[in-house]
């Protein structure tokens, strides 16, 4: 039975909307919406379901009274439960990468990263501590918080989370009604902004200020910002609606509802037309005041899209929204758009008719035209059937153009697959063409994995020509948390796995077998890491150092054995410190050279630990040639030269410092007996110095001492040895 394209189709004013059924809810008899708070992810995701403690709930035993936060897909499937045990829930909200947000009454705030109950929790601070959060509002990055005390308070990334309190209304008799938000890409400060119903009017709040509007239609129970920050929707108490420009510089129109019930959701249909919720019912209101109103049986809860609304009710989820002029031009009775009558062409070249012809030459001068609407008509239409029929369409229309790009054609064609194949019911996500196109291909292949739909993201991601490393990785990762098996049988499966993906990194699969409290298998699968760069930081992590120094080594990169040996020298003593490094060539020499750039006392002890005493006395001799003091130089020679005669191994310097030791002796002595300067001096420069104030004895036993050759000394005392000058 060929399917109505038409179906579902209502006309508000001149415009087209249609109400589509995509999925039958499969969740169980325990889901009864009027019991729980709703929240959906953006672009067709999860919906979280949590118990809203206001209302009366029928008791189904003892479970029943465990807080559990339920996260569904939108067909009804349940993808895990989240125990919940932080006391009153405030807030329940979505990132656009699907990360669940709940935020309790203390103000602690839990961001959870996938459906595994992974988290990370933070504090909306002490103002909020104080007073208890009321109820928040949420957009893609970030949300605002409202206290039991009427303050705002606000996060903008939850990557890095920092609350920032906005600026208190500051008037007497004050009666707060309806809040929401505009996102800072919305707002001219860029930064968020909080519309308040604040008595008969609205208040504009940020950081910086509050403005009053200085309306009088008021009080405003709800308000609402269009998707792209344009237009304002203001609901009445008394049941009026008007809708404004959110600069409050325009009113374009208003609305009578035409009862005091208050309704339990306002917001916008994309841009299009406002939808108002009550318990039972679903008004869209036109831009002209027109009304279009839908009924059902139970509660129901919408989530805004980007191009339409997600209707939840116990039975059905059902997609609302404007029908594109494109796909009305199409399917309308009598249509006789180039692109209707295309597809016209191929039904009757189906028959084998010759009118298919007679079609195609009609529209010759704008069969460009009509490809391009059958290939765009394609992407609005979610029944597979008329997608099929339209890209049929276009491709006979292109068959006939002598020039026409196929690339447009072809994208569609793989993306109306990867759509049909992550809309299945089995999956769930409830993604529209113009959605997955903000959303982008990796960040669905992300939310995939996220539901550990690890083979369909694989596949898609293959079709795609998208890098698959990460889902590997991912896979890996739940299988080291889930998998009972010993770790070698662990690692062996991982490993032959993942040898279809060359050069992938098991560093974070290790460090989750790490955190998991598996140190073995993180060591074995460290193993197989190629990168030492990541193996090194998670195996000093794991306090594993040996291992990682010898991998830092083998690794042959200079800055990496750096960091490593530092990382240990603040870890332990210095013995400990240099018997790690000793049985290591390379990290010993690197150790050397640390400690030549940091100074001489390191170094001495380097060498004194590897039993160096020749090379510690040189270190010692050097040092003494840079003191001013004289009896410190006195004292580090003297040191230096009995750890050189200490040392087993011979040194060719050894005699040198033990003759520079002597001269400087007796460089003191002949300075404290003759006043006058010999420290520095040369043994030539010495003994010409004392045959010059007449000690010639004392020269010549300087002569012998230091076994100056008799010419040399004849040539000194006769003045005629040239002693060579310092500069």
């Amino acid at each position: 039975m060929v399917p109505n394209p038409t179906l579902g189709w209502e006309r508000l004013q001149d415009v087209f909307y249609r109400k589509r059924t995509e999925y039958n809810m499969m969740w169980n008899d325990e889901v009864d919406l009027s019991e729980f708070i709703v929240a959906g992810a953006p672009y067709g995701g999860a919906i979280a379901l949590v118990r809203d403690t206001s209302r009366p709930m029928s008791y189904r035993g003892p479970e029943s009274r465990q807080k559990m936060i339920l996260i569904y897909s939108n067909a009804g499937q349940l993808i895990c439960n989240i125990p919940w045990d932080k006391g009153s829930i405030r807030g329940v909200g979505w990132s656009n990468n699907e990360q669940l947000l709940i935020v309790g009454e203390d103000g602690n705030v839990r961001l959870y990263h996938d459906f595994q109950g992974a988290f990370t929790q933070f504090s909306l601070g002490k103002e909020a501590e104080d007073h208890g959060v009321a109820e928040c509002r949420f957009w893609g990055t970030g949300f605002v918080a409202r206290l039991s005390n009427n303050r705002f308070v606000a996060i903008s990334r939850y990557e890095e989370p920092r609350p920032r309190l906005l600026v208190e209304i500051s008037t007497n008799a004050v009666e707060f009604h309806g809040w929401n938000i505009a996102p800072p890409s919305y707002t001219l400060s860029r930064h968020v902004e909080v519309f308040l119903g604040v008595n008969n009017t609205v208040n504009v709040i940020d950081s910086m200020e509050s403005q009053d509007k200085r309306l009088q239609e008021g009080p405003f129970t709800h308000v609402a910002v269009s998707s792209n920050g344009a237009l304002l929707v203001l609901y009445t108490s008394y049941g009026k609606l008007y809708v404004i420009s959110s600069d409050f510089s325009k009113k374009y129109s208003e609305y009578d509802t035409g009862t005091l019930d208050s309704p339990s959701q306002v917001m916008w249909c994309a841009n299009d037309c406002v939808a108002v919720a009550w318990e039972n019912e679903i008004r869209l209101v036109g831009p002209g005041g027109g009304a279009l109103s839908f009924y059902y049986d139970s509660r129901i809860a919408l989530i805004p899209e980007a191009d339409g609304i997600r209707i939840i009710s116990n039975e059905k989820c059902e997609f609302l929204s404007k029908v594109p002029d494109i796909v009305v031009d199409l399917f309308r009775i009598g249509s006789t758009a180039p692109s209707a009558i295309l597809l016209d062409a191929v039904e009757q070249l189906e028959f084998k008719s010759p009118k298919a012809d007679d079609n195609i030459q009609l529209i010759r001068s704008n069969l460009n035209e009509a490809v391009d609407a059958c290939v765009k008509a394609a992407s609005y239409e979610p029944e597979q059937y008329w997608q099929k029929r339209l890209l049929k369409a276009a491709l006979l229309g292109k068959s006939v153009l002598e020039l026409y790009s196929s690339d447009e054609f072809v994208e569609m064609c793989e993306t109306l697959r990867v759509l049909n194949a992550v809309r299945y019911y089995d999956v769930g996500i409830l993604i529209t063409y113009e959605e997955f196109i903000r959303l982008t291909p990796e960040r669905l292949i992300d939310r995939l994995i996220s539901r550990q739909r690890y083979l369909l993201a694989l596949r898609l991601s293959d079709y795609l020509q998208l890098p698959i490393d990460k889902i590997y990785i991912r896979w890996s990762c739940a299988k080291v948390k889930a998998s009972p098996d010993d770790d070698n049988t662990i690692c062996k499966t991982i490993v032959n796995k993942l040898k279809a993906v060359p050069g992938v990194s098991y560093e974070e699969i290790a460090r989750t077998a790490y955190d998991e409290g598996r140190s073995k298998l993180a060591t074995l699968l460290l193993n197989f890491e190629p990168r030492a760069g990541r193996q090194v930081p998670l195996l000093l992590d794991m306090e594993e150092d040996e291992i990682a120094l010898i991998k830092a080594v083998e690794s042959g990169d200079p800055d990496l054995i750096y960091y490593v040996l530092l990382h240990l020298k603040g870890k332990y003593s210095l013995a400990q410190f240099f018997r790690l490094v000793n049985d290591k060539p390379v990290a010993s020499a690197v150790v050397e050279q640390l400690a030549r750039n940091e100074g001489p006392e390191l170094l001495k002890d380097f060498y004194y630990q590897d039993d160096r005493r020749a090379d510690s006395a040189l270190v010692i001799y050097r040092e003494a040639l840079l003191l001013d003091d004289v009896q410190d130089r006195m004292d580090k020679l003297k040191l230096g030269t009995k750890i050189y005669q200490d040392s087993k191994d011979p040194y060719p310097d050894a005699k040198a410092m033990e003759d520079h030791a002597k001269l400087y002796e007796h460089q003191l002595g002949y300075e404290k007996d003759y006043k006058t300067a010999f420290v520095g001096l040369t043994v030539a420069e010495t003994i010409k110095k004392l045959i010059k104030i007449g000690q010639g004895s004392k020269a010549s036993k300087l002569k012998g001492e230091f076994k100056v050759p008799d010419k040399m000394f004849i040539f000194l005392k006769e003045g005629t040895y040239p002693v060579p000058k310092k500069n």
